[in-house]
Formats: C-alpha cells, sequence, structure tokens
C-alpha cells in the first residue's frame, strides 16, 4: 500500500527542492550551537540567540499563568469567539532545549479560527538549566490543569493534544501519565507531528546523513543535554522513550512525518505499535521532506487538510 497519494508524488521535486534549501538553512544555525565531536558540548551564548529568534510573537494571544511543578507556568492561550468547541493543549518543539510557545502562534492561531477551539500552548521548562523531568512535569500539569479547569474557564472539558518534534514526545508522555485518570481516556485525540519517541536513537536518528534539517551530531547534543548521564537501557524507559511504553488504552493519534526526517523510523515504528495497541492511527508520510517538513510550502496544504479533517472527526459527539 502506498504511504502516499498520487497527488503529492506529483510534487515530489518541489519538496525535495523546498527540503534542500530549508536544511541548507538550518543546518549552520545548529552546527554553530552543537560543533562536530564525540564530547557532548555546545555553544550557550549561540543557543541563547536561537531561543530569543524562536520566541518573538507572531499573532496575539492571551497569557495565562496557573500553579506548576516549579512556580508559575506559562499558557500561551488562543480564544475563539463564540462557544468553543474544545481545548487543543500544543506541545511546540525545539530538541528540550530551544523553542517557545510563540514559534507556533501561526498554526495556533489558524486551529482556533478554522476549528473554533481554544488552543493554549504549553512554555514548559528547557534544558540544560532544567533536564528531565522538568518538561514532562510541566506538560502533565498544564493538562491536568485544562482537565479540572477547562470546563470553568472556556465552557468545554474536551481536550485535545497535539506536539511537534521534542514536543511531541512530550505529548505522547503526557498521553501515558494520563491514562490512569480514567475510561475512556481523558483526551479525545492527537496530533503527532515527526516526533523523537525513542531516545536510545532508531537507525534513521543514528545515520550519517546531511540531507535533513537536523543532523546525528545534532539530535545526540540535544538528547544528552535534556537527558544527561543516562545509558542506553535507561534511555528506553517508556516515561522518556514512548516507543517502549504499553501502549493500550490510548486515543487516537495523527502522525505526520518526512521521508526524509531523521526521525522518520520513529514514527513509522511508533505509529505500528500504537495501532496494533488500538487500531486507532492515521498516517500522513510525504516522500523527500526534512525534519518539520510538515511546514514547508509545498506540503503545508495537504497536511493542514488532513489536520482539520482528523481533528474535526473527534470534535463533536
Amino acid at each position: 500500500m502506498p504511504l502516499w497519494s498520487d497527488d503529492i508524488e506529483r510534487i515530489r521535486d518541489r519538496i525535495r527542492a523546498e527540503g534542500r534549501e530549508t536544511a541548507m538553512a538550518m543546518a549552520g544555525a545548529f552546527a554553530a550551537v552543537f560543533p562536530e565531536g564525540e564530547a557532548v558540548s555546545h555553544d550557550a551564548a549561540r543557543l541563547d540567540m536561537l531561543r530569543e529568534q524562536l520566541a518573538v510573537p507572531r499573532a496575539r494571544a492571551a497569557d495565562l499563568f496557573v500553579e506548576g511543578p516549579a512556580g508559575k507556568l506559562r499558557l500561551r492561550t488562543f480564544v475563539p469567539r463564540g462557544r468553543p468547541r474544545a481545548v487543543l493543549l500544543n506541545v511546540h518543539g525545539g530538541g528540550f532545549v530551544m523553542g517557545a510557545p510563540e514559534m507556533n502562534d501561526g498554526v495556533n492561531a489558524f486551529l482556533r479560527d478554522a476549528l473554533g477551539v481554544v488552543v493554549v500552548s504549553v512554555d514548559y521548562r528547557l534544558a540544560p538549566e532544567h533536564p528531565y523531568p522538568a518538561a514532562h512535569d510541566d506538560c502533565e500539569a498544564a493538562a491536568r490543569w485544562l482537565l479540572r479547569h477547562a470546563e470553568s474557564r472556556f465552557g468545554t472539558s474536551r481536550l485535545l493534544l497535539h506536539g511537534e518534534s521534542a514536543g511531541a514526545n512530550l505529548a505522547a508522555a503526557t498521553l501515558l501519565r494520563l491514562r490512569g485518570d480514567g475510561h475512556p481516556h481523558p483526551v479525545s485525540a492527537a496530533v503527532l507531528e515527526f516526533g523523537l519517541y525513542d531516545l536510545s536513537r532508531t537507525p534513521s536518528a543514528a545515520a550519517d546523513t546531511d540531507h535533513d534539517v537536523l543532523s546525528a551530531t545534532v539530535l545526540r547534543g540535544m538528547i544528552d543535554l535534556a537527558h544527561p548521564h543516562r545509558t542506553l537501557g535507561e534511555r528506553r524507559d517508556a516515561d522518556i522513550s514512548p516507543l517502549y511504553a504499553d501502549l493500550t488504552g490510548l486515543p487516537p493519534v495523527l502522525f505526520g512525518v518526512g521521508s526524509a526526517d531523521h526521525l522518520v523510523d520513529d514514527t513509522l515504528f511508533l505509529e505500528r505499535r500504537w495501532d496494533l495497541a488500538n487500531g486507532n492511527t492515521s498516517l500522513q508520510v510525504y516522500p523527500d521532506a526534512p525534519h518539520g517538513g510538515t511546514g514547508l510550502p509545498s506540503v503545508g496544504p495537504y497536511w493542514q487538510r488532513e489536520l482539520l479533517r482528523f481533528l474535526s472527526a473527534h470534535l463533536d459527539g
């Protein structure tokens, strides 16, 4: 069975060209932060510069502060007009060491307007200043706050979850942590884009190739900063590597990834195990798209169509 449609196959050359351009643009910035070599190191000043660039607001939103595991936890919030159909908790990417809710302002405002949902993006703590379990605990705390207060605050108790890259790892971990809170699962559905699900690294994640926005060196550096001093076996703990978890009792999920992504194996492996456990997955693979490929101009319209279709199907009823 083909992994993508004939329509997408026809724009494959365009995807490849855009992916190559994106990879070249980002590779230099990442390489400056994570230099090549066996020793785990990073340039703190350049990392701070990247963090500042990603934290620039791109749309109007309101900041909501709730009690978190380490004090006040910021939730960047987009509220639609009228009664919302659900609350969608967004978990941004950035390899556990960078990123901010603001980097997803565009897509979060789009989902608010297109679906009539409240979108809440959690400002979780970053490594290396705050290694595991800080980010995991913050995301879980945000989800639990919404489960307790979304009805009174926003007028709906329905919760959806959306994560990208490292944010998909955190979103999957949050789903696993919430599983014991009732049947059915308290989250109605989830979207996981190009996620990292095996911190011991799948074959594609460890491959020494230069076709991607990520490189094996950058990926290893990010993992080491967020999860220092862990053995290979310890990195397969289910709380940080969802691929090794018991996946039964989890909600429907839409997976999206590019075939040229260093994390393509992570998505393909987890999607198969999730579907075997629950029979409720959807999968979109985009040929020759790199990490973050759902945001390419060529791929974006196809992904957005599937994203809206999937989330709409789980908003009512």
